[in-house]
């Protein structure tokens, strides 16, 4: 997937929410704490996880970010071992305060931005089944070593689709086994998240607009 960057597209939606809308929670359980340091990802290569930075950001909150994170880089921590951003296929930036958490410190909090994306998974050279793949190690890896994960899907009815359908997948793969749900109520419209969170025992909040979740990060990590 392309680096992260904060287009004025996004900036624009999000200074429009500022301005025109009231944020709302319509549906949450206690909020969870979360522990720093936290890194950033997406599940299925979607640009939600520009979303997902921008509101980590909104909050206050430093994170390292990388696009395609591997046990190995997991296990190097804060840094990620000083890999560096590639032309292609591989992207990372590092945003933790490194006074407080220094390289090499292990990762409390992994935060995924579910949304599938065919062109960015190509960009990154992965498959759907690629994907799968290493997601479902990196969710093996963070629950032998107590890493919380947050499952945060805030795309909308674009990130979803029929049964089967690469989206879904993404979601099977993340959100059964998420400590934390935050969804957006336009993601959540047939109610699957919802059903996810009471099967599995995971506090779920559902939110009306994507930025309402800035104060939401805030008492997670308060």
């Amino acid at each position: 997937m392309k680096n992260v960057k904060k287009t004025d597209i996004l900036v624009s939606i999000f200074c429009a929410i500022v301005f025109c809308l009231s944020f709302s929670v319509l549906n949450a359980q206690e909020i969870p704490k979360a522990q720093y340091p936290v890194l950033t990802t997406s599940a299925g290569q979607s640009t939600d996880v520009e979303t997902l930075n921008i509101i980590a950001e909104e909050a206050g909150i430093g994170y390292d970010y990388c696009d395609v994170p591997t046990v190995e880089m997991l296990n190097d921590g804060v840094g990620m071992g000083g890999r560096e951003s590639a032309d292609t296929g591989f992207h990372v930036e590092i945003q933790t305060d490194l006074a407080k958490y220094p390289n090499g410190t292990p990762y409390k909090t992994i935060m995924f931005a579910i949304g599938a994306s065919l062109k960015g998974m190509g960009a990154s050279g992965l498959t759907i089944e690629d994907e799968e793949k290493r997601l479902k190690e990196v969710i093996d890896h963070c629950k032998k070593n107590d890493i919380f994960i947050v499952a945060v899907h805030v795309g909308g009815v674009s990130k979803r689709g029929a049964p089967g359908g690469d989206n879904e997948r993404m979601i099977d793969t993340i959100a059964p086994f998420a400590d934390y749900i935050i969804v957006a109520k336009d993601s959540n419209k047939d109610g699957r998240f919802t059903t996810i969170a009471k099967e599995n025992n995971i506090p779920l909040t559902e939110v009306e607009y994507a930025l309402s979740v800035v104060d939401i990060m805030k008492q997670m990590f308060e």
